[in-house]
């Protein structure tokens, strides 16, 4: 493996030192310079394009020149760093993997491609595995934290993550990326994009490969075997102009991963040959129409996500009597329109329908000393229908406000009704900004938590699960100084969640559950040069079952992030980054009854250096986990150690000339 991705690298330098001067456009240093980080236009906190500035939802952007900056391969790896998240993953890349917002369950995260939400209806709790989201073709990502209900539904419980990808623009480009580094891991990237007067279009092709590590911790006894990884990833997205004032959006995604999994975490964890396979396809389309001389806005989209997980582990030396196989299917139809009429340019009224209909199924089977065992999940749907309106308002350039309703209905757990309430108050004279928002959010009972058939043992679903519901409210202030060089933010948050689901060996599925979360995040940017550009932030966070009165699972109470990006010449980038994670509560599974534990805090040190061989190609390197900690974000589970990547990015200049 090492050797063809040297090789590889070594033709993509040869390619680019065949290339004549005259290919690439001429930039200046300047160009090159950092600058202070200014996410002047969000989407998500109010499914509109919006100054920054009026928006009081505590939300973290991840731009384009961010991903480009970091050299990352998946959307969990650029997560981790993010104000008020924990990031959980079991076992190294490709592993299992779930964002937790604010103290929030991972099912409380709602994660949207293209505004369409991805999370899995086949997932026991209806939660989205991140593990195998490429950043190929990614434009932004934004994370918003607290209640999100009123413009996105179910399952927006502690927040929402979104990823936007990107168009077309400009002159046909090609864009070319290679590397491989430790743990026999290579990414390779194939991109082409342009546009035209009525044609923007975006394709990709990316595929990354890993040797891994055991997902069992290898300090574990019995765990040797490394648990590799593969994902081909293949993305399209074109834009039509059909007319004046129409337009139509297509976006399709397509996903294929095997990864290798072992049975547990923990001692004697390992299996040479358990592995899971997935495979997803992601179709959109929207209509956008301006109508009334640009006063009234009309998207009207269509949504198909169909994926399939397969399991299977069969018979082995050290496993000669147990074997398992299982098929997960699932699909989703999402049909959704938004109208935003914009009645003043003080007064901006938002309202919309979206249907969704999603089912899924299942078949498992399984052998061992204790004879064979059958699980079917017949096919089984639920449907979803939601209405919401939200108003915007601005006045003097000083107050600004959304204020939001809405109601769902699902067909099986009945009615919800969400609102949602954000004023801001920007102090121009003294440059600050400060805001608050109140708001709730429900999460409808899964496909499996409502029909799963009970065993010999007992039930497990039930028809006559509510949904769970959350109310949080936070306050704060952001704070401009310097003239503009240095930015600080505080905001203080509180969320209780009620009625969620929780299993009970006598019962099976039931809404007993209750939990409060609390905490502090913290935030600054600096950009004490052009060439010098410094983040950081901090979270404090409380969060407490209410029935037990016992933290909740492996969130970390404090967690410090860092980054540094240095340019210190026109050609050369040095990027560090810096997180710290403090102890978690976490149960050891290794014996019966489980027990209650502490997992370690952990820093991890990584660094990004890159060099522009010319104005198109630039060469990288990154270091990850420098120091070589050992740590656990599940415990039994493996992480990996120090590792290096060295890499190429190539981009052409215009592929055609006018």
């Amino acid at each position: 493996m090492a050797k063809r991705t040297l090789c590889a690298l070594a033709a993509a330098l040869s390619l680019t030192a065949t290339l004549s001067p005259s290919a690439f456009s001429e930039e200046t240093a300047d160009k090159d310079l950092l600058q202070m980080p200014r996410h002047d236009v969000v989407v998500t906190a109010t499914r509109i394009e919006t100054p920054s500035k009026e928006v009081a939802s505590s939300i973290t952007v991840i731009t384009r020149a961010d991903l480009d900056r970091r050299k990352r391969s998946t959307v969990l790896d650029v997560l981790e760093d993010v104000v008020g998240t924990a990031v959980v993953r079991s076992g190294g890349i490709g592993a299992a993997a779930s964002l937790m917002i604010r103290g929030g369950n991972s099912e409380h995260t709602l994660v949207l491609l293209d505004g369409v939400e991805i999370n899995d209806p086949m997932n026991p709790s209806r939660s989205c595995d991140l593990a195998h989201i490429a950043l190929d073709q990614v434009e932004r990502i934004e994370v918003l934290r607290g209640p999100q209900s009123t413009l996105f539904g179910s399952d927006a419980l502690g927040g929402v993550v979104n990823i936007i990808t990107r168009t077309g623009e400009g002159r046909p480009r090609l864009s070319l990326y290679g590397s491989g580094g430790s743990l026999s891991t290579a990414e390779s990237r194939l991109g082409i994009s342009g546009s035209s007067r009525r044609v923007a279009y975006s394709l990709g092709a990316s595929y990354l490969q890993s040797g891994g590590i055991s997902a069992a911790d290898k300090d574990f006894a019995g765990n040797t075997e490394k648990d590799g990884y593969r994902n081909l990833t293949l993305t399209g997205r074109a834009g039509l102009k059909l007319a004046h004032d129409l337009d139509l959006d297509l976006a399709v995604r397509g996903l294929l991963t095997k990864s290798e999994i072992d049975n547990f975490g923990g001692a004697y964890g390992d299996d040479p040959n358990n592995s899971q396979r997935t495979g997803s396809l992601f179709a959109r389309a929207q209509l956008r129409g301006l109508y009334g001389n640009g006063r009234w806005e009309s998207r009207l989209g269509t949504a198909v996500i169909r994926s399939r997980r397969l399991n299977d582990n069969p018979v082995d030396e050290a496993h000669p009597f147990d074997s398992e196989k299982g098929s997960f299917r699932s699909g989703l139809l999402k049909v959704d329109w938004q109208n935003n009429v914009f009645l003043h340019p003080s007064n901006t009224l938002t309202f919309g329908t979206e249907y969704e209909a999603e089912r899924g199924s299942s078949e498992y089977r399984s052998e061992s000393l204790w004879g064979p065992f059958v699980s079917d999940f017949p096919g089984r749907k639920a449907g979803d229908l939601g209405i919401y309106v939200q108003d915007q308002v601005r006045f003097g350039g000083r107050f600004f406000a959304t204020a939001g309703v809405r109601i769902d209905s699902h067909s099986r757990s009945g009615s919800a009704v969400t609102y949602r309430v954000a004023p801001a108050w920007f102090i121009a004279r003294t440059g600050t900004k400060l805001k608050a928002t109140l708001g709730t959010g429900f999460k409808s009972p899964s496909l499996y938590q409502l029909y799963a058939p009970p065993t010999a043992w007992g039930p497990i679903g039930n028809e006559g699960l509510k949904p769970e519901e959350s109310t949080g409210w936070d306050a704060g202030f952001e704070q401009d100084l310097a003239g503009g060089r240095l930015r600080l933010g505080a905001t203080y948050f509180r969320n209780r969640f009620r009625n969620l689901i929780n299993f009970d060996n006598v019962h099976g599925y039931v809404n007993v559950g209750r939990a409060e979360t609390n905490g502090v995040e913290l935030t600054g940017e600096a950009a004490p040069c052009a060439a010098l550009s410094i983040t950081a932030s901090y979270t404090r966070l409380t969060a407490k079952d209410k029935g037990t009165g016992l933290d909740l699972l492996r969130r970390p109470r404090d967690k410090f992030s860092a980054g540094l990006d240095w340019k210190p010449l026109p050609k050369f980038d040095l990027g560090l980054k810096l997180n710290h994670v403090g102890s978690r509560s976490d149960l050891d599974f290794n014996a019966w009854p489980s027990s209650p534990m502490t997992l370690r805090p952990y820093t991890l040190l990584g660094m990004n250096i890159s060099y522009a061989m010319a104005p198109r190609v630039e060469l990288f390197l990154r270091l990850d986990n420098i120091l070589n900690q050992r740590y656990e974000m599940i415990y039994g589970y493996g992480t990996p150690g120090f590792c290096t990547t060295v890499g190429i990015k190539l981009s052409t200049g215009s592929l055609c000339h006018r």
